[in-house]
């Protein structure tokens, strides 16, 4: 599930930033494995409660898995999102701040990774690392939300700058699902809430 959501993300960065179009279409097929990852996964670890019986450290890691992985299903939607978003964006030319929007996502895809590693091998110091890289997506959302309201119409057209909003309110989004991610790999290894 951790590999399709990554991909996705990619795959948003893609439609988005290359303005490929297969990309954005490829979402939707895999915002709908993602989903039935999730509803497996969950149904998986509700077996492994009831049947198993975890305690402590099991049960941290039970419980903090199920609220992960809809983390990762909202990452997924989120990176579908901007895909679709993306296809109202292709009639327009490239808007200016689309580099500085792709900074934005490259350290939410790199929030991502670095959440799935610190969940595979339970690394509580690269889950804590994750909160830093937040505050910069947050820095990043408000700076570029100003830059966008102060932007004159992309051809005489305001869709395109309303379009890049959601798409960095989706950024924002992403990055506060992989710093949940991170939280709950500390929670699991050492109990304590952050």
């Amino acid at each position: 599930m951790g590999a399709l959501v990554e991909s996705s993300c990619l795959l948003a960065r893609e439609a988005l930033c290359d303005r490929n179009i297969d990309a954005a279409r490829n979402l939707k097929k895999h915002d709908k494995q993602v989903d039935h990852l999730y509803r497996q996964i969950e149904v998986d670890c509700i077996n492994l409660i009831t049947l198993e019986s975890p305690v402590t450290k099991d049960l941290r890691l039970v419980s903090a898995l199920m609220q992960m992985i809809r983390d990762l299903e909202r990452i997924g939607d989120y990176s579908k999102d901007i895909g679709e978003v993306s296809l109202k964006l292709f009639p327009y030319p490239p808007h200016e701040l689309i580099d500085q929007i792709q900074v934005m996502l490259d350290r939410c895809r790199s929030m991502v990774a670095l959440s799935l590693l610190s969940l595979s091998k339970l690394d509580a110091e690269a889950g804590r690392e994750i909160k830093e890289k937040d505050d910069v997506v947050d820095d990043d959302y408000e700076r570029l939300f100003d830059l966008l309201v102060q932007a004159p119409p992309v051809s005489g057209n305001v869709e395109p700058t309303v379009l890049l909003v959601l798409v960095i309110r989706y950024l924002e989004r992403i990055a506060d699902h992989a710093t949940n991610i991170g939280r709950r790999v500390v929670f699991v290894v050492t109990g304590e809430r952050h």
